[in-house]
């Protein structure tokens, strides 16, 4: 008896191409599965065989061969030369119109690269980002497929089946041509930084302003989950709050190294947004925290010798001060969506994707890290107005937001005379007061660029381009 014909294959078998192809077998698709390494391919099956179908191949030819046509291969192995390597191990063996998704973390240009040059050769290419880690991945992700619509089309409504649902909603669609969906999980993980960087500063102020213990303030995390900050981070962070440490009893936090690391997708946003000219200050600040705790030869130098100048962190009233460190965490968070969807933007319009917004808060709201009660919020104002310059201005965040601005400032300025480091609260309420403000110093900016460089400037009170000869009589003429 020939094996079945599989509906489609996962190749790389580590843990996050493990599990999608268990999830795939588990809503009955027939699954071929192989990897480099034969032996995960053979564990797979031998562990997980019971839970649906799957065709395991030792070789990438008896693979492509065990897969119906228009052939749909998942490729989850390491980004960059790794899938590349397995791409051009694949295409000389598939026929036109087969499909090859690579569902990784891949930087977006390189899924633009691999599109084109499989599309010349009849191939469909979609970059697909996959939210939700390994758990996610076997139980329901967040989906982002790019790539082009005839793809989805076949496609689609596997992936849809397999991701998280949300009042019965799928958490997938389709995002876009060529590397969009790979942009979208891109900036997804930028806002991660961002949301991870804010929960970690209230932390570290409930910490040193309360002196509670992380039980304490696993505590305060859990009542915070059951309101407006409900979501996925909120919810893990208490969970590590309350973890001991088996080895000394101490709370597991206070034995963790404070350096984190990072994989790149932050440093991508944070590159991407200044070649587009969008200000993403909480996410680059995120970035920045994490580049300046793994900076130890500087941490080092300024321990114990650069002085500090503080003021005790007075806390009066502990639950005020609770709630002013939950009310800035909402705001601070707001701003760092409300940054990443306006980078999402400025990318659709340069690239011609059309990338539907309220569409990606729809499809975050379940299996992705970034899950929150509050994306239900801004799907909503995207159908409001799909065309929103700045989802602060929504008139839900506006109120939103604005109810904890006082609270926000004060955060902020404790912290500052404190000398707690806080840079994304900080940075993200500059933002806000920068983007509401009536008038900007950016003026005397342009103003000193006209007078060294000759860049030219406009006026507030008559249209044209001008420049004043600052060298000579310093008279103006319009460039």
């Amino acid at each position: 008896m020939s094996a079945p014909a599989a509906q489609i294959g996962v190749t790389g078998l580590a843990v996050m191409g493990r599990n999608l192809a268990r999830n795939l077998a588990r809503h009955g698709y027939t699954v071929a599965v192989h990897n480099r390494s034969n032996s995960r391919t053979e564990s797979l099956v031998a562990e997980h065989g019971d839970e649906g179908t799957f065709v395991p191949s030792a070789s990438t030819e008896d693979f492509v061969a065990s897969l119906e046509r228009p052939r749909k291969i998942i490729v989850m192995v390491k980004a960059g030369a790794a899938t590349d390597a397995v791409i051009e191990e694949l295409v000389p063996l598939l026929d036109e119109g087969d499909i090859v998704i690579d569902a990784g973390n891949a930087h977006f240009p390189d899924t633009r690269r691999r599109e084109a040059a499989l599309k010349a050769k009849g191939l469909h290419f979609v970059g697909s980002g996959v939210s939700g880690g390994e758990e996610g991945a076997l139980n329901g992700p967040s989906i982002m497929p790019g790539g082009s619509r005839e793809s989805y089309e076949v496609l689609g409504p596997i992936l849809e089946d397999i991701s998280a649902k949300v009042d019965g909603v799928p958490c997938c669609t389709y995002v876009g041509p060529d590397g969009a969906g790979h942009f979208v999980k891109m900036v997804h993980n930028g806002i991660e930084y961002a949301d991870m960087q804010l929960i970690a500063e209230a932390y570290d102020l409930l910490k040193q302003g309360l002196g509670a213990s992380a039980a304490e303030i696993a505590d305060i995390f859990r009542t915070w989950n059951e309101g407006d900050l409900e979501s996925f981070l909120i919810e893990i962070t208490a969970e590590v709050l309350s973890q001991v440490d088996a080895e000394t009893g101490q709370a597991f936090v206070d034995v963790v190294l404070d350096q984190a690391e990072q994989k790149g997708t932050g440093r991508w946003t944070v590159q991407n947004a200044l070649d587009l000219g969008v200000p993403i200050t909480g996410i680059a600040e995120a970035t920045f925290a994490r580049a300046l705790s793994g900076s130890v030869p500087q941490r080092t130098a300024a321990r114990g010798t650069l002085p500090a100048h503080v003021a005790p962190l007075d806390v009066p009233d502990r639950e005020a001060f609770i709630e002013d460190v939950r009310l800035a965490l909402y705001a601070s968070k707001v701003v760092a969506y409300s940054q990443g969807f306006d980078q999402i933007a400025a990318a659709s319009a340069e690239n011609g994707w059309d990338i539907d917004r309220g569409a990606m808060a729809r499809i975050w709201r379940g299996g992705c890290i970034i899950r929150a009660r509050f994306l239900n919020r801004i799907t909503e104002a995207y159908e409001r107005d799909a065309d929103l310059p700045l989802l602060l201005a929504d008139e839900y965040f506006t109120g939103a937001v604005g109810n904890g601005v006082p609270a926000w400032r004060r955060v902020v300025a404790h912290a500052a005379l404190a000398g707690v480091p806080t840079p994304a609260f900080a940075s993200s309420l500059a933002y806000y007061d920068a983007v509401r403000a009536e008038r900007l110093p950016a003026a005397l900016i342009q103003a000193q660029r006209d007078f060294f460089g000759a860049h030219t400037y406009r006026r507030t009170d008559r249209e044209g381009t001008f420049h004043t000869e600052w060298s000579g009589d310093r008279a103006e003429h319009e460039a």
